[in-house]
Parts: structure tokens; C-alpha cells; sequence
């Protein structure tokens, strides 16, 4: 049985993420211990509010050493994700530094507004096992800060500017768009994430 636990960074989403899985017959542990962490198959860390609340309640775990040197497949959810990358403008924070990066403001524009909410379309930007079977499908966003289009990004999402909407470097990856609240394709990245696969 597939060891699959989510870290309790205090956000609102966690019992959305938890039944995601439950509908994927996966019971999902809600942990804020290292041992369980480091003893999972598959970690996940979501986040809902500011990268500042969701990298102090880890700091108050004292969990962000322990997910910079996790070894197991880590998935970062909205917030979750922006913190794996080295800083973000939201509050000039530092995030836990393991994708290159750094998270700034989305700009929106004429006829766009900021925060991005709803649903988007996604931009396969090259082939990856976390996304496979995702391109042109739309996935459900509420974001006001995104991380930029570089080679670790797989999915983009465009808002008045391009943005990554999903990343993956070796066991790292994260969605900035919220799988759980997006229905059959949320679904699929769930999989996409506990298969074999991923690892290959």
C-alpha cells in the first residue's frame, strides 16, 4: 500500500486535497511530523493564503528542513508550490530554495483581474510523466503570485503573461492550479503523481 501523507501547513484546502485522494482510493495522511514525512511514499504540501503564513506555520513545525533534504516525490499544491522555489515577492519571503526562481505579482491587465480565479487553460511546454495526458485541458486557479516559465516548467497557464502553472525537476513538482477542485484532469495529475511513472 502506497504511503501518501499531506502536510498540515494550515491551510483551508487540506481536507479538499485529502478527499481528492480518498476518491482515488488512496487514504491520505494529514501529518506535522518528520518521522511521517520522511517515512511516506508521497509527500504533498498545499497551500491556501500568503507564502509568509504557510513558510511560518513550516517554520513552526520545524518541517522546512526537513522538506529541503526530503528524498521521497514531493508535490507542492498553489501556495505549496510557489514555496518551492528560492523567494517570492509575497512578503519578500524565502521559500524552501528547491526549484531556481524566484514567485512575483501577476500583472493582469485590461479585462483581468488580480487574483487569477477560476478555470484556465493549460499549455503543455514539454513532455513529462507528471502531466501526461493534460495539454490544452483546464484546470481551476485562484492565484495572485506565479512562478515564472523556465526549463523546470511542464504546464503553463497564461494570464496577461505567461506563468507556470505546473513544475517537475526529479522528485520535485508542483501545480499552481488546485487539482483537487479540478475535477477529471486534477484527477489525472493525482495519478500522474503516484504512478510508477513518476519515478521512472
Amino acid at each position: 500500500m502506497m504511503r501518501v501523507v499531506i502536510v498540515d501547513a494550515g491551510g483551508a484546502n487540506t481536507g479538499s486535497v485529502r478527499y481528492a485522494f480518498e476518491r482515488l482510493d488512496i487514504d491520505a495522511a494529514l501529518v506535522t511530523d518528520a518521522a511521517s514525512i520522511r517515512g511516506a511514499d508521497r509527500v504533498i504540501l498545499p497551500g491556501v493564503g500568503t507564502a509568509a503564513q504557510v513558510m511560518t506555520r513550516l517554520q513552526q513545525l520545524d518541517l522546512v528542513e526537513v522538506l529541503r533534504t526530503l528524498e521521497r516525490p514531493l508535490l507542492g499544491i498553489c501556495v505549496g508550490m510557489q514555496l518551492l522555489f528560492e523567494s517570492s515577492d509575497e512578503g519578500d519571503v524565502a521559500g524552501l530554495g528547491l526549484l531556481p526562481g524566484r514567485v512575483s505579482r501577476l500583472r493582469g491587465g485590461p479585462g483581468l483581474r488580480v487574483p487569477h480565479m477560476g478555470w484556465s487553460t493549460l499549455r503543455a511546454t514539454r513532455a513529462d510523466a507528471l502531466v501526461d495526458g493534460i495539454d490544452g485541458a483546464q484546470a481551476y486557479f485562484v492565484h495572485s503570485f506565479a512562478a515564472p516559465v523556465t526549463d523546470d516548467c511542464v504546464l503553463a497557464g497564461d494570464h496577461g503573461q505567461a506563468f507556470a502553472a505546473a513544475v517537475r525537476r526529479g522528485r520535485i513538482a508542483g501545480t499552481q492550479f488546485h487539482p483537487e477542485r479540478s475535477a477529471a484532469v486534477g484527477a489525472r495529475v493525482l495519478r500522474n503523481f503516484l504512478s510508477p511513472a513518476f519515478e521512472a
